[in-house]
């Protein structure tokens, strides 16, 4: 294992912005380290990655051995929407996992990256390799892939600073009342489900903003997008504020469908950010699949 010591020189608000900005590390790194336990100040374990640091504070951090892993590269079906030097934009498909996980190794995105991007960021390791943010299996839609390390720490940059922006459609069960709104509730992992998010009070901030795009007798088109990217945001603050579900989302809305869908009718349609090399504002996106239209088309003619 390797050990990181930083002494803090001056009072830093947020614990994980501290350790990031001290050692390489991306702020997301930070985070789950600290949730694993490995991040201590002053002797004790933080608990917390917006925890304040007070100057002269000592921060360790203790990074775990790195495993040899073999993520095999497979030929998956891939929609490459754009592609130069330092990234790629990738039109995500419903039922794709983006990275392995929890001793899955094949059969995601990743996988599919390996097989047809010869170079991608290392930044997250061999499980994440290019992995810049991600969408849920079952979400399908755009997300941008870092080619470089410099490409990747620009991008998430951006990010966690909002000058990117992740717009989605989705398809939510009732009749929405406002025309838009923010939610802006905390999300973390549920207490009686640790597989789950919920809306917890010491959870992280997260802020999502709807407008309504077109209401059906029993449902209700919804424009979403990201303020923050918290796990499965929009589908919880779509369930457990907004009190409407995402159709076909099975984990916090309903089991039973009417429709056949292999999963939640949401979708990443667009995204927009600037270029980390050539500073070019870039804008991309992606018509909603097939079986989401269908169901529009459904709904419009029983209207």
């Amino acid at each position: 294992m390797r050990i990181i010591n930083i002494v803090c020189e001056a009072d830093c608000r947020r614990l994980d912005s501290f350790v990031s900005d001290n050692s390489g590390l991306t702020r997301s790194h930070v985070q789950k380290l600290i949730e694993a336990g490995a991040v201590t100040v002053d002797g004790n374990t933080a608990k917390k990655a917006s925890s304040d640091v007070k100057q002269d504070s000592a921060v360790v951090v203790t990074l775990p051995d790195e495993v040899e892993l073999n993520i095999p590269a497979q030929d998956i079906p891939l929609d490459i929407v754009y592609e130069d030097a330092d990234l790629a934009v990738i039109n995500k498909q419903q039922g794709l996992t983006v990275h392995p996980a929890n001793g899955v190794y094949t059969d995601t995105l990743v996988n599919a990256l390996l097989y047809r991007i010869k170079d991608l960021s290392g930044i997250n390791g061999v499980l994440r390799p290019g992995i810049v943010h991600r969408l849920d299996k079952d979400t399908s839609g755009l997300l941008v892939i870092a080619k470089n390390d410099f490409a990747h720490v620009e991008l998430q940059k951006q990010i966690q600073s909002k000058q990117c922006r992740r717009i989605y459609m989705a398809l939510l069960e009732g009749v929405v009342k406002e025309d838009s709104g923010i939610v802006n509730k905390p999300i973390g992992r549920s207490f009686t489900d640790r597989k789950k998010m919920d809306i917890v009070p010491d959870g992280r901030n997260a802020e999502t903003h709807f407008e309504v795009v077109e209401r059906f007798s029993k449902y209700t088109l919804v424009r979403f997008e990201l303020k923050t990217g918290r796990t499965h945001q929009i589908r919880v603050h779509a369930a457990k504020c907004m009190l409407h579900p995402v159709v076909g989302d099975k984990t916090y809305g309903y089991k039973n469908c009417r429709f056949n869908l292999g999963g939640q009718l949401l979708h990443a349609q667009t995204l927009m950010f600037t270029h980390p090399t050539t500073g070019e504002y870039m804008s991309f996106s992606s018509p909603l699949p097939d079986y989401f239209q269908r169901v529009l088309t459904v709904l419009k003619n029983k209207t």
